[in-house]
């Protein structure tokens, strides 16, 4: 069932970042593009809970965030732009520890542990301390972290910024299959254009205010521009992503 916001407003002060969001986002992978500043951020924390909605309604699976919190954060994984692992733990004890959390025993949980971290290609570093790691492999880490309790709703905000290519690379590729392999509604925001698809569920964002959602392909058909770049451009005038 995904996500739906209407009407989603927010301002900080008298500085207005989002305005009237409606948003419809369905199982699969689905990309919120927009410049730094243009509001992924502010939309991210309003979905996770962590800031209070003030104007409009967000719906997670069929629930209203506002009267089950608790059982939408129960089905959702998230992973933040800044590092939120424990640098002192290692990489297994960071995992067993939100593990526990979602009430999932220690056998378990090593089972769930150990088949992610082998798609993600970090099992050698299983009893690594995280300070340890660098950039890539710790955003790995947070990416096991959100999909122990094997979530519904899968958030990423700018989950590659910083990151090697190849980091980013294995990271989208790995999620990617996931959407594809157990129907899980994915938001990928990013600034980012060369990681959206043609196949992608594309929601253009600027000056808080969504400018285009659909297939990014027929977007691009109806705007009449050739690729995402074209249309990025077009609809927002920012020349700050690549």
């Amino acid at each position: 069932m995904g996500i739906v916001t209407n009407n989603l407003s927010f301002a900080y002060g008298k500085k207005k970042a989002l305005n009237k969001v409606n948003l419809s986002l369905a199982n699969g992978f689905n990309v919120l593009l927009g410049p730094n500043g243009a509001g992924k951020s502010t939309l991210f924390s309003l979905l996770t809970g962590l800031t209070q909605t003030v104007h409009g309604t967000i719906d997670i699976n069929g629930d209203k965030l506002s009267d089950n919190k608790s059982k939408i954060m129960s089905q959702m994984g998230v992973i933040f732009q800044q590092n939120t692992l424990d640098l002192d733990l290692s990489v297994k004890q960071n995992l067993l520890y939100y593990a526990s959390l979602h009430g999932i025993a220690p056998k378990k949980a090593l089972i769930n542990i150990d088949l992610i971290l082998s798609q993600l290609s970090l099992t050698e570093r299983l009893h690594d301390k995280v300070r340890t790691l660098n950039g890539g492999h710790r955003r790995r880490v947070e990416i096991a972290r959100a999909l122990i309790h094997q979530p519904k709703v899968l958030l990423l905000d700018e989950a590659t910024v910083g990151l090697d290519i190849d980091s980013r690379l294995l990271i989208i590729s790995y999620v990617r299959k996931l959407c594809d392999q157990h129907n899980i509604c994915v938001l990928w925001t990013t600034h980012l254009m060369d990681e959206v698809e043609p196949s992608d569920q594309l929601i253009i964002i600027n000056k808080g205010e969504i400018q285009a959602q659909d297939q990014s392909s027929k977007l691009c058909e109806q705007y009449k521009v050739a690729d995402v770049y074209q249309l990025y451009f077009a609809l927002t005038h920012n020349t700050e992503a690549v």
